[in-house]
């Protein structure tokens, strides 16, 4: 399943409460609309009713199920903007899980 970072869970954290969003609400991963390519990621006040949704450290992440699948083995974690971002902004990345051995 994924995997969230410390890092990336104190980010949702923060925009989920600078959103006014209700306990329970978080991050929502799913595909990108129509005709857009890739991943979308946005606040939602609650899952969609087949989202999987993980919990823990106190964020919420709903995963739309066919996205659940493609990050299976996959971390989420978050860096800052660059410099031309006006380096305020915060960017989500995934990632491969480090694999044993």
């Amino acid at each position: 399943m994924l995997t969230i970072t410390e890092t990336a869970a104190e980010a949702i954290r923060t925009l989920a409460a600078d959103a006014g969003l209700p306990e329970g609400g978080g991050l929502r991963i799913a595909t990108a609309e129509e005709g857009d390519e890739g991943l979308e990621l946005v606040l939602a006040r609650t899952p969609d009713e087949d989202d999987i949704v993980l919990k823990g450290a106190g964020v919420a992440v709903f995963l739309e199920a066919a996205v659940a699948q493609m990050l299976e083995a996959m971390v989420l974690d978050v860096h800052p903007g660059s410099e031309g971002d006006g380096g305020d902004e915060l960017r989500f990345a995934l990632g491969p899980q480090d694999q044993p051995g």
